[in-house]
């Protein structure tokens, strides 16, 4: 009964067998058998790779982040500017100023070849200002001179004194009359650096809503909730050699993940083989001789993702740059015919305006799965045998054809010579 069953399934086999007696093998099979052998190793082998080969797919979503911080990491030389007259102030639209940053910032005194200055620091002059101090007997109290006295009711460094006078908005540029400043050797340090230049390096948190980021001259500070500068009296036209030209060495922005070091190398050889390793403004010169004049760069910056084959996470951040640059000592100019005013007032100096975009740029590391590598590799295989298969039948069809042609054509012609075929 059972063999009955499964000798009734034979009608249903879809793999004919032809007796060995009358499989015809030619030499056109064989070339197509070595062919198509051939072909399938090497589409294989093909295939095997892109298996193995890591992709990258990318990918825009909304980003929901919030309350998070960006860290702004820069390297900007100015070659005209000293280092006591550069000063670095962040501000955003919530209000949060960050006026003079120093923490984790250094200033490098460079001379005028650009090299820095032998055993120069940013904080030489501070440096001694606090040893003046320590020097001085407990109880002293410096005179203001007529400025708006601090809450302690004393200005004991010429710093202060500065201070003072803004605050009353005088213009402080006789430091040489003021005793703290004289004590401190203001004047004999702002001439030893006249000639200097100076480079900013180093990282600043920011939040992540749309501000600034300025290096300009003197020391922001908030007064009647404006935000206002002491432009110091040498960025005045009178042939001095100050201006803001500037490289920008580099300029990019990091996410926390990217404090931790092996995640930093993630997204460092992510961004390589996608060739976004570079930042829109790294390596970027520009040059001016006038002392007021502005530079502004304004940023839109992206969040991005990488996302690695063994599910790790890191979190960065992309930027896109649009440059502008105004003379500040034109109130108003007239541009192809058109007359262009500029209705607020500038300071010297270079700025980065950033904005947050609200999209997040996910890049995933993928690789084919082996079902699908196992699927290519059998469509390989399979195409490639019916390719040959058909070819191999046209050529024996055609070839047998052929030849049965030529024998009916000579017996069909007997009435030349005896009928034989040489």
């Amino acid at each position: 009964m059972a063999k009955g069953m499964f000798g009734a399934l034979k009608g249903i086999d879809a793999f004919g067998k032809t007796m060995e007696d009358v499989k015809v093998k030619t030499r056109t099979g064989a070339f197509l058998t070595l062919l198509a052998t051939a072909i399938i190793l090497a589409i294989t082998t093909m295939e095997f790779f892109d298996y193995r080969r890591l992709t990258i797919d990318t990918s825009i979503v909304v980003d929901r982040s919030r309350g998070e911080k960006l860290t702004a990491k820069l390297n900007v030389t100015f070659p005209r500017v000293p280092c006591y007259l550069l000063s670095l102030d962040v501000m955003d639209i919530s209000g949060e100023t960050q006026s003079d940053v120093s923490h984790n910032i250094i200033k490098t005194r460079l001379n005028e070849n650009g090299s820095p200055v032998p055993s120069s620091q940013s904080t030489e002059l501070r440096n001694d200002i606090d040893r003046l101090n320590e020097a001085r007997q407990n109880g002293y109290c410096g005179s203001c001179y007529g400025g708006t006295e601090p809450p302690s009711g004393c200005c004991n460094t010429c710093e202060e004194v500065r201070q003072a006078y803004i605050t009353r908005g005088w213009s402080f540029s006789t430091p040489d009359s003021v005793e703290q400043c004289v004590n401190e050797g203001w004047s004999d340090k702002l001439k030893e650096q006249a000639h200097e230049g100076c480079n900013i390096a180093g990282r600043v948190r920011v939040n992540k809503v749309v501000g600034n980021i300025h290096l300009s001259p003197g020391r922001s500070f908030r007064s009647n909730a404006q935000s206002m500068y002491d432009l110091v009296p040498y960025l005045k036209e009178d042939g001095n050699r100050h201006d803001f030209s500037h490289e920008i060495h580099e300029l990019a922005f990091e996410g926390d993940d990217e404090y931790d070091i092996s995640k930093a190398e993630i997204g460092r050889d992510m961004k390589q083989r996608m060739g976004i390793v570079d930042n829109p403004l790294d390596n970027t010169i520009q040059k001016t001789s006038k002392q007021q004049y502005m530079f502004q760069y304004f940023l839109k910056v992206v969040s991005t993702q990488f996302r690695t084959l063994d599910g790790k996470i890191v979190n960065t951040h992309q930027y896109s740059a649009t440059h502008f640059e105004r003379d500040l000592s034109k109130g108003s100019e007239k541009d192809h015919g058109v007359q262009v005013s500029h209705t607020i007032s500038g300071v010297p100096g270079s700025f980065f305006n950033f904005e947050i975009s609200p999209i997040l740029v996910v890049h995933t590391e993928t690789r084919q799965s082996f079902a699908h590598f196992l699927t290519s590799t059998c469509a390989i295989v399979g195409g490639v045998l019916t390719v040959a298969s058909i070819i191999d039948s046209v050529v024996f069809a055609t070839s047998k054809r052929l030849k049965k042609g030529g024998v009916s054509v000579t017996v069909a012609s007997p009435g030349f010579g005896n009928g034989k075929l040489m």
